[in-house]
């Protein structure tokens, strides 16, 4: 089977993660750069990474890369590449992206005029005609231009991955699902243990924390445009659906519990895990965070949560309360671990805030991590150790 070169694009600060997820899935040929980590396949891996990828954003498959300072060089790049091999005569192949960082192709309207004709002339004269109706599967063609380098790909996903299908209500600010995932993945929680996020909001961080302990593949119940494609056989598709189905682990016995103060907001958390088939996995409650201990016994376990930043005017205040009661809560579970994201500093640079003073505990890592275009930090305290208190906390 024809190898190809596919990219799984990603937020900054979970590429390592994404790689992680890759090799877990059978991958040897893996490079990880800035937003993105390219590895070799087939187009079934197409399917497999669709499927499967918790963290990564978009799949793509990787048509080509060349330098390029003209739009002539632009245009003879792209006619060079075998888009004949992908695309039908009749494909849709919109120009939908195009971004260029210190490159001499500074006009993003010139460049995808380029690339638009470059793209047909090959096309008409592979297949021998001068109309291109497009009436047909879609490819969308997207285009990185960095320092003169050129990355030509086209989108297999479609909507984005972290369109799990399992938000009831779209339009409530809610932690970016592949974001979620990845915050449970770094804290390398298994199942094994009880997980609390104590300002669970709409129910995220959980659904795909009981995901992740079921090993349920956060893409088997959706559809891809990719799907679509005359290259990629329907069986394909069929049998990597049933292989992520036969992984599931049904048996295990998961202790997740997630707590808000909000009690309409844990109605839309209960209906989200009903519908991501979780709900039977997590006990949510509205609950002030002080009562988080009060449900709770067991010696060990982690805390995952993401609470408010205050990022609006007026807000800043109640983030950092929260936080602070946040740092309180946490401490009376001094076996457990606990991760915190957070857009308040890790020093004094952002608004002279620093995280750990209002926590009130010295974190052991951190991982600068972007929620919804906001640079956070993902505070990590590892139990089994002192409790390293802060002097002349805020």
């Amino acid at each position: 089977m024809e190898k190809i070169t596919l990219i799984a694009s990603t937020t900054m600060g979970l590429e390592s993660i994404v790689a992680q997820e890759l090799k877990k899935l059978g991958y040897k040929d893996i490079n990880t750069l800035n937003g993105k980590v390219e590895f070799t396949g087939t187009y079934r891996d197409i399917c497999k990474g669709n499927i499967n990828l918790r963290c990564a954003d978009r799949l793509y498959v990787k048509m080509g890369e060349f330098k390029a300072t003209t739009q002539t060089e632009l245009f003879d790049g792209i006619k060079n590449i075998g888009w004949e091999k992908i695309m039908p005569i009749d494909a849709n192949f919109p120009i939908s992206w195009i971004s260029t960082v210190k490159s001499e192709l500074n006009s993003e309207r010139k460049s995808q005029a380029s690339i638009k004709k470059a793209i047909a002339t090959r096309l008409e004269e592979k297949y021998k005609t001068t109309e291109l109706l497009e009436r047909g599967a879609k490819y969308a063609v997207k285009v990185q231009i960095n320092k003169n380098n050129v990355v030509v790909m086209i989108d297999t996903s479609g909507e984005g991955l972290n369109k799990r299908g399992y938000r009831a209500i779209n339009n409530l600010a809610s932690i970016k699902e592949t974001l979620a995932a990845g915050l449970v993945l770094i804290a390398r929680w298994d199942g094994y243990k009880p997980l609390i996020d104590p300002t669970c909001g709409t129910g995220t961080i959980l659904i795909e924390a009981a995901m992740i302990a079921r090993n349920i593949a956060p893409g088997a119940n959706r559809k891809f445009e990719s799907e679509k494609w005359d290259v990629i056989p329907s069986e394909f598709w069929i049998e990597e659906r049933d292989e992520a189905y036969s992984r599931e682990d049904n048996d295990k016995k998961i202790e997740i519990y997630g707590s808000d103060i909000d009690g309409e907001i844990i109605k839309v958390a209960k209906e989200n895990a009903k519908l991501a088939g979780v709900e039977d996995d997590i006990v949510f409650e509205q609950r002030h965070l002080l009562e988080v201990e009060n449900y709770i016994k067991a010696e060990k376990g982690t805390i995952i949560c993401n609470p408010p930043y205050g990022e609006r005017m007026g807000e800043k205040e109640d983030a950092i309360k929260t936080t602070r009661i946040l740092g309180d809560v946490c401490r009376r579970f001094p076996k457990w671990n606990y991760y915190v994201i957070s857009s308040l500093g890790a020093d004094r640079h952002k608004n002279g805030i620093k995280f750990e003073e209002i926590f009130g505990q010295k974190f052991d890592k951190n991982r600068k991590l972007y929620n919804g275009g906001i640079m956070c930090y993902y505070y990590q305290f590892f139990g089994n150790r002192k409790n390293v208190f802060v002097k002349n906390r805020l």
